[in-house]
């Protein structure tokens, strides 16, 4: 038996080994025969292939104008993306070899009437589509429209054209071309619709940011998080540029301030990262309401349990200066083991630990800039690329629109974005190195000493619960 399978097993490896033999004579003929192909024939071959490739691109642009309404509009804009990469490359290929451009695929425009013209007219009542296509509902889309209109008579479209478009393009980072496609226009209309809707939001929506009008409920809204007389959190963040304006991996950086519902309060843009945070800070329009005409910050005073009095301040982040109503967190150095004599005891209270009670609750008022700002990239999505050198200027304009249309949303009651959960600032600009005001100080440490008073009260109360 054992020498029969043997016989079998060596048929079977004759024939395993003619096969491959077979195959390698066929590979090897194939390569003979191209390179015996004359360069006329290989061209011909080429163009075969383009014909083909130029074949399936009108089939997928044929797709993309056919289900436009149905897709999503990121997978649109990824699709005319990529049909215009794969057209213009069929052209070059085209003109490398001489031969006349008859199979490139130019990407036309999509049937007429427009995009935005079906789209409004299909007796499609999902209000989901067009979330996603303009980032709030129709609800809202009116309530915007009618305050906007009135600014909007120098255009020669009408004015729900103009918010959807600017609209779209915010929340898609789309381009002029793919914008005008989608609203029947043409590029540069489409850029000079863009910046006069802009204008247009920044003009009109100006009274939500609620620093000078609704400063009661900000402050009731840090005390539910056990800061007392709080008026805001107060940081940066950094948005990329494309180019070497500002150096190797520089951007530029806006300065925010937030409430405890993560609405922006005041919005500063537009600084160069080679600026340190503290000039930022000081050349701000917050700082001189605060530090010169003294419009902001000049309500009551709050009384902690010990009889401190606590004036209306702002919580900062470390790369700010400690100032009387700019509050940063201590720095490491303040909070080692090693106590001066600063550090005093009050009663059983030791001081380290309400430093670090404080700075606990700092990073808590930190993250709500965290959240506000990954909610208004992942809403609108041009926060997101990487900003063109050569249209900087009209940088701080859309990031003060895009603040303001965020705050809109949010007294509209729509809701965030599902994907901005785990946006992180840029944390690491340098800890301001100039020494702290003494008031801001005092302020600080007294702020410090009551939240560890309470947490040490809170400790006691739930531990004698557990024992009852």
């Amino acid at each position: 038996m054992a020498g029969a399978g043997g016989a079998k097993n060596s048929t079977v490896a004759k024939s395993s080994s003619s096969a491959a033999a077979k195959r390698n004579n066929n590979n090897l003929k194939l390569q003979q025969q191209q390179l015996q192909q004359t360069p006329s024939t290989r061209r011909q071959n080429l163009l075969q292939l383009v014909a083909a490739a130029a074949s399936a691109t009108a089939a997928a642009h044929s797709f993309l104008a056919n289900h436009d309404l149905a897709l999503h509009p990121a997978q649109t804009l990824t699709l005319e993306s990529n049909i215009s990469a794969v057209s213009l490359s069929i052209s070059n290929l085209l003109s490398l070899i001489h031969h006349p451009i008859a199979f490139a695929v130019p990407r036309p425009p999509p049937p007429p009437p427009s995009w935005f013209y079906r789209f409004m007219s299909s007796q499609n009542d999902n209000d989901q589509l067009f979330i996603e296509s303009f980032r709030m509902s129709k609800q809202s889309f009116s309530y915007l429209l009618a305050l906007l209109t009135p600014s909007l008579s120098s255009l020669t479209i009408p004015p729900n054209y103009a918010v959807s478009a600017t609209l779209f393009r915010l929340a898609h980072a789309a381009s002029f071309n793919a914008v005008a496609r989608r609203f029947d226009l043409d590029s540069p209309t489409a850029c000079r619709v863009f910046f006069v809707v802009c204008k247009a939001i920044i003009d009109n929506l100006g009274h939500f940011f609620e620093l000078r009008t609704d400063l009661n409920r900000i402050v009731l809204g840090f005390g539910w998080i056990s800061l007392p007389n709080c008026c805001g959190v107060l940081g940066i963040d950094s948005f990329a540029v494309k180019g070497n304006l500002f150096g190797e991996n520089g951007s530029v950086m806006v300065q925010a301030l937030v409430d405890s519902e993560g609405r922006f309060l005041d919005v500063s843009a537009g600084w160069p990262s080679t600026m340190k945070p503290e000039m930022v800070l000081r050349q701000s329009e917050l700082f001189s309401s605060i530090e010169e005409s003294r419009e902001l910050l000049i309500g009551p005073s709050y009384e902690l349990n010990d009889g401190t009095s606590i004036p209306q301040y702002i919580l900062g982040e470390s790369c700010f200066p400690l100032l009387p109503w700019l509050i940063t967190p201590f720095r490491k150095s303040d909070t080692d083991d090693h106590e001066d004599e600063d550090d005093v005891n009050d009663g059983c209270l030791n001081l380290s630990s309400s430093k670090q009670a404080f700075n606990s609750v700092h990073n808590r008022g930190m993250e709500l800039l965290d959240t506000a700002f990954g909610r208004l990239r992942s809403r609108w999505r041009i926060l997101s690329k990487e900003w063109m050198e050569e249209s900087i200027e009209s940088f701080p304009y859309v990031v003060v629109a895009c603040c303001l249309l965020h705050n809109f949303l949010i007294k509209s009651n729509e809701e965030f974005p599902d994907e901005d959960s785990d946006y992180m600032r840029n944390h690491d600009l340098p800890d301001y190195e100039g020494e702290g005001d003494e008031t801001g100080e005092r302020i600080r440490s007294a702020i410090a000493s009551d939240l560890s008073r309470n947490s040490q009260k809170t400790a006691l109360l739930a531990t004698w619960n557990y024992q009852k």
